[in-house]
Parts: structure tokens; C-alpha cells; sequence
């Protein structure tokens, strides 16, 4: 006799981020948020009653944690698929921000009409840190989507965050260490004041991540970061590292 299916698990989970001040649905299985989009949104200088665009938003996860750490900011996401769109849309509802945060379909090759160029103080990214033919497609759907680029590589990410921001605002990604020259050569000649801010597994371990921040229309010298450290020799989180992922404070950069 053959045995009854187990029952299916969920299509998604609810989890927390910032120490639980941010509740995350987000799909059980493909792209699962990590620790990126959190210290994306920590290194954004924004304002209170600043806007900020978060391109690529997922289900939302970076653009609630600086909604959470700014008080009074407004966030506008922009997300390819659909499914994530509606998941990032519930997401703001579940954490009683929709007034503030929002969310809209588009492509950043084709953004919608109601996209200005030029009209937000901040633009953040998590672009898809893996070229295109250099690594193996995830079988998990959505991964893929997230995690290889598409038909947008990153120059057209870093050209299109730089065509929303407005003059002197500031656009700020966080991406593999090893592409830094890649994203730096799109930033040439179009923003200065440029600050590379890595994030070190350990110490005496390289990077493997880079915070990259510009300023449109600023010609200001770049700018090499000392960076932060994210575990201690005991795999325990830095304090600085904590402070950041479960008590929600932002990073000078």
C-alpha cells in the first residue's frame, strides 16, 4: 500500500528582520533574503520626508528596513515579477506602512511612465551579482532571476539608479567584491564622492561584498572605506555587525 503524501509545505514564510521590528513574507523555496538588503538599507543617508527608490525591491525586504529606520521617509520599490510585486505590496500592508511604502512592476530597461528621472534624493540596488553564462541557473524558480543577470547587466543597473536619482543625491549597491572594477567603470564620469565600504566575513578573510555609494553630479575623489567586519574568531556577530542587523542602526560610511 502505498503511503499518504505528506502535506505540502508552505508557499511561504514569515520571518523577522531588524531584531523583529520588520515582518518579511517571502517564498519558502528560491530566492531567500540574507543579510544584503539589510545593510543595503543601512548604508542609505536618508532623511526623514526624503524618497528613496529601491530597484529590484523582491519581496521587499530592504526597502521596509530603511522605512523602519527613517522615520516619515517615503520608499518607492520597483520589481519585475509579478508574484513578488504582490508579495512586496502585502509586505508593507503586514507592517502597517503602506502609506509610506509602495511598490510597482516595471523593468528597469522599460521603467513605467510614472517613473521621473531625477526626482528621488536616494536610489538604492541589489543587482544580480552573477554574469550571465559564468555560472550555473538555479533550479528553484525566482533564483535564477535574482541571483544571474538578465537581459539588464550591471552597467544597465548602475546607469538606470543614476538616471532616477536627482543632482547630488546619492545612489548606493551592494555587490560581489571581485565585480568592483565593473561598477566603478559605470560610475566614472557620472557621480563622484565615491565610498567603497567592504564587508568582511572575519578577519584576515577577504571581502566578498562591497557597499558602493555615489553622488550624482558631485567631483569629489573616491574614497576607500575601512569597512566592517561581520563575525568574531567564535563566529559570533560583531557588535557593530549586530547592531546593524538586529537593532536596526545605520552605517557610516
Amino acid at each position: 500500500m502505498s503511503e499518504t503524501p505528506a502535506a505540502s509545505e508552505p508557499a511561504f514564510t514569515e520571518d523577522r528582520l531588524l531584531g523583529g521590528r520588520v515582518r518579511l513574507r517571502q517564498p519558502t523555496t528560491g530566492y531567500r533574503v540574507a543579510i544584503d538588503p539589510v545593510f543595503l538599507a543601512a548604508a542609505v543617508p536618508a532623511e526623514p520626508h526624503e524618497l528613496v527608490l529601491d530597484v529590484g525591491c523582491g519581496a521587499g525586504a530592504a526597502m521596509l528596513c530603511l522605512a523602519a529606520r527613517v522615520p516619515h521617509s517615503r520608499v518607492v520599490g520597483l520589481e519585475m515579477q509579478r508574484d513578488l510585486v504582490r508579495l512586496a505590496g502585502d509586505n508593507t500592508i503586514l507592517n502597517a506602512m503602506e502609506t509610506r511604502v509602495s511598490v510597482m512592476i516595471g523593468d528597469l530597461l522599460h521603467a513605467p511612465p510614472r517613473l521621473s528621472p531625477g526626482t528621488f534624493d536616494h536610489v538604492m540596488a541589489n543587482p544580480p551579482y552573477n554574469e550571465r553564462g559564468r555560472t550555473i541557473p538555479a533550479t528553484a524558480a525566482g533564483k535564477s532571476e535574482a541571483t544571474i543577470e538578465g537581459d539588464a547587466g550591471l552597467a544597465a543597473w548602475v546607469r538606470f539608479a543614476l538616471a532616477m536619482v536627482r543632482p547630488k543625491g546619492t545612489v548606493t549597491f551592494i555587490h560581489r567584491a571581485d565585480r568592483i572594477d565593473a561598477m566603478l567603470a559605470e560610475i566614472a564620469g557620472r557621480a563622484g564622492e565615491v565610498v567603497v565600504f567592504p564587508l568582511w566575513p572575519g578577519e584576515d578573510r577577504p571581502a566578498i561584498r562591497i557597499l558602493v555609494r555615489a553622488r550624482k553630479q558631485i567631483a569629489a575623489p573616491a574614497r576607500l572605506a575601512r569597512g566592517l567586519v561581520l563575525h568574531r574568531p567564535d563566529g559570533r556577530l560583531s557588535d557593530l555587525a549586530d547592531g546593524v542587523l538586529r537593532e536596526g542602526r545605520g552605517l557610516d560610511l
